[in-house]
C-alpha cells in the first residue's frame, strides 16, 4: 500500500478511536477517508462500500493506539472503493477466514454457522461459495457443529435472502471482535493484514456504483457502542 503514501497530506492528526465532530477533534480512519474524498465529514461516507467501510472502523477500533497509526498509509485505498452486489459477503468471507483459526470455540460457531447460512441462501450456482467453504474449511469441527445446528433449527428459504446483508454484519463484527480479544501475540497485525486483504481483494469490484446498503439500523448499531470524542 505504500504506492498510495504520496496521496496523503504532509500532516495528519493523529488516528483515533469513535467518532469525531471536526478534524480539530482527532479523526478515525472513515472520517479521514471522507476528508479525502471532497465529502463532509463523516465516519460513513459514500466514497466506501458499507461492508469495506465498517471493516475499517472496527480495525481503527480494535487496534491499539500504538498500532493504529501503521493503518494511515491505507486510508486513500478505500476512497472510490464502492464494491458490487457480492462485496458484503466476500468482506465477511474474508474476516471469517483470517479469524477462524484465532478465535474462541463460541465465535468460531458463531462463524461457522454464519457462513452455513450464506451458503444455504446463495443457492449452488453462486461465484461466492469457494470463499464460504475455504474459510469453513479451517475448522471442520465447527463446521460440523453449525451443520447440524442449522439441521435442527430449519432451513431458510429463498426468499429470505433478504438476511445476508444482517448475517454479513454479524460475521465481520465477531472476526474483528474475536481477533482482537484472541490470545495471540499479533491481534493488531492480524487485523491490519486482514484490512489489507480486503481491499485488494474488493479493488477489482470498485465499479463507480454505490456500494449495496447494510442494514439501515447498523450505524446507529455501532455508533451505540463508539464513545464521543
Amino acid at each position: 500500500m505504500s504506492a498510495h503514501t504520496e496521496d496523503l497530506p504532509e500532516l495528519m492528526p493523529v488516528l483515533s478511536r469513535g467518532r469525531h465532530r471536526s478534524p480539530r477533534r482527532g479523526a478515525c480512519f472513515m472520517e479521514y477517508a471522507s476528508w479525502l474524498a471532497g465529502e463532509s465529514w463523516s465516519d460513513h461516507p459514500a466514497c466506501t462500500h458499507p461492508a469495506i467501510a465498517m471493516l475499517a472502523r472496527l480495525v481503527n477500533d480494535r487496534s491499539s493506539d500504538a498500532a493504529r497509526n501503521e493503518l494511515v498509509t491505507l486510508i486513500p485505498s478505500v476512497v472510490g472503493l464502492l464494491g458490487d452486489e457480492n462485496t458484503a459477503l466476500l468482506v465477511a468471507a474474508q474476516a471469517a477466514s483470517a479469524a477462524l483459526p484465532v478465535v474462541s470455540e463460541g465465535r468460531q460457531r458463531v462463524l461457522a454457522a454464519g457462513l452455513v447460512r450464506c451458503e444455504e441462501l446463495l443457492g449452488a450456482d453462486s461465484a461466492l461459495l469457494p470463499e464460504l467453504a475455504g474459510a469453513l474449511d479451517r475448522v471442520p469441527l465447527a463446521r460440523s457443529w453449525a451443520k447440524d445446528f442449522i439441521t435442527r433449527t430449519g432451513p431458510l428459504k429463498g426468499s429470505d435472502r433478504r438476511f445476508l446483508p444482517d448475517i454479513s454484519v454479524a460475521i465481520i463484527r465477531t472476526s474483528v471482535d474475536g481477533i482482537a480479544e484472541a490470545c495471540i501475540a499479533d491481534p493488531d497485525e492480524r487485523m491490519r493484514t486482514l484490512l489489507t486483504a480486503v481491499i485488494e481483494r474488493c479493488r477489482p469490484a470498485a465499479t463507480g456504483r454505490p456500494g449495496a446498503p447494510l442494514p439501515a439500523t447498523e450505524p446507529s448499531r455501532e455508533r451505540a457502542l463508539e464513545p464521543a470524542s
